[in-house]
């Protein structure tokens, strides 16, 4: 069985804008890789570099949010609307969680993308375009506390309350029981596909052919 998933605790980053597709969340240069390891040193790096273009002359590294140290180390990745759209790559998720980033928080998420977060284990919270408003003002001016997205109560708690957030039913089910990693699942169910198969009739008389 996966990990029990019951919350998700730490410090958040807040990426504002809606609309970010999977194309600027891993470029795709980086899909000719083997593994997904070290994929989260180039999470976002077009839209890093461009950012660090942009402030140059004033000698600042980048004032993209992945590089502002306030939220260096954050587990929670605040976002938009429509977060994850454009093509379905499982790249775009994996550099997000190898960059450090435990569960998103948004406004809503492309479908794929939540498809591809959940068999991470990783969950895709909504809140009220209001709610969102107020979490991400909260966190920009005190990127310091602690965020609770409690998953069994679908509820987040900061600095600026505590918030209902929508998880779909059954990702949630997955994650507090730790059926979320499909591969373990099956693996883990293997004596039992066995026996299963072995007491198919049509199984056996093909095998004694």
């Amino acid at each position: 069985m996966s990990e029990r998933i019951r919350r998700v605790e730490g410090r958040a980053c807040v990426l504002r804008g809606n609309d970010i597709d999977t194309d600027r969340i891993i470029p795709a240069r980086f899909l000719r890789c083997v593994t997904f390891d070290g994929l989260g040193a180039h999470a976002f790096e077009d839209d890093r570099k461009q950012a660090a273009a942009a402030v140059a002359a004033a000698g600042v590294k980048s004032d993209h949010p992945l590089d502002d140290p306030r939220f260096a180390g954050a587990r929670l990745l605040v976002v938009g609307a429509n977060f994850g759209c454009g093509s379905s790559r499982e790249h775009a998720p994996q550099s997000l969680m190898r960059a450090g980033f435990r569960a998103f928080i948004g406004e809503s998420f492309a479908e794929i993308f939540v498809g591809n977060c959940s068999a991470l284990g990783l969950p895709c919270a909504t809140l009220e375009p209001g709610d969102l408003a107020a979490l991400m003002d909260a966190l920009e001016g005190n990127p310091a506390q602690q965020v609770v997205l409690d998953i069994g109560h679908c509820t987040l708690r900061s600095s600026a309350g505590l918030h209902n957030c929508g998880l779909r039913d059954g990702v949630r089910a997955a994650l507090l029981e730790g059926n979320w990693n499909a591969t373990r699942v099956l693996l883990e169910a293997g004596p039992a596909i066995e026996r299963t198969a072995n007491a198919l009739p049509y199984l056996a008389n093909f095998a004694r052919r």
